[in-house]
């Protein structure tokens, strides 16, 4: 099969990071993965969520923050302050930017501090919420670098790097890395975040069109662990933070 952008059907699209892309947060990137482009930040605030006081739960807290520009796709999207209330997709996305990264960091190392990753979409092209995690990890870990670099912090909480990509069947074959196109049309869209020891952190799998066998789902996982396994080779040589 012959892809829209001619990859073949287990290659990712051009994946690339520009290291500290803002000037004022602790750590930050942009990074594109073909024509998705999205800035991650992260900025650390003292205190931790009440929930966590009032049930004595040690260590901080790592959440993130997901929004996509009202011009990153072809037809403008109102942004959610323009609403009144964060829409459905973008809570879910969030919520699992911030699951991931918490897969992979040491919340008592933090210390009393809530450290935002706050992911904004610049272009949309598919994949995004992937690809912020995938950026979500390197700008985290930069940022925890800076924080062993100021004396906040005495070890690196961050114990490995997490990477996501998406998969599917496309007009009957797995597929890796979907772009937008892809994506709108695939009988099955998936979502899967690995670390980079290779152990899973979520699967987001569902059937647009026609339902997929056992088999199909586990060529899915075979296609998303070889792309993983890349984007935290990437992931790796971008960023030098002592790993646990």
């Amino acid at each position: 099969m012959i892809r829209i952008d001619k990859r073949s059907t287990d290659e990712l699209r051009n994946c690339q990071f520009q290291p500290d892309y803002l000037v004022n947060p602790k750590g930050s990137v942009l990074i594109e993965q073909g024509n998705t482009r999205i800035i991650c930040a992260v900025s650390v605030i003292e205190g931790v969520p009440r929930w966590k006081k009032s049930q004595g739960v040690p260590g901080g807290w790592v959440t993130g923050e997901y929004q996509m520009l009202p011009g990153a796709t072809t037809t403008r999207s109102p942004r959610d302050v323009s609403r009144g209330k964060l829409s459905g997709r973008s809570q879910e996305i969030q919520r699992l930017i911030g699951r991931s990264l918490r897969a992979v960091v040491d919340l008592e190392r933090i210390g009393n501090n809530t450290v935002y990753v706050d992911c904004d979409v610049i272009d949309a092209d598919g994949g995004t919420r992937c690809a912020s995690i995938t950026g979500a990890s390197i700008a985290l870990s930069l940022a925890f670098r800076k924080m062993l670099e100021d004396g906040d912090i005495t070890d690196s909480p961050m114990q490995e790097h997490v990477a996501a990509v998406s998969v599917g069947i496309y007009k009957g074959e797995p597929i890796l890395d979907l772009c937008y196109e892809e994506d709108s049309n695939a009988d099955v869209d998936m979502n899967v975040i690995m670390t980079a020891s290779g152990n899973f952190v979520e699967i987001q799998g569902t059937a647009e069109a026609n339902a997929f066998s056992r088999d199909q789902m586990n060529e899915m996982l075979d296609l998303a662990q070889t792309g993983i396994t890349q984007l935290t080779t990437l992931q790796t040589s971008i960023v030098n933070v002592p790993l646990r």
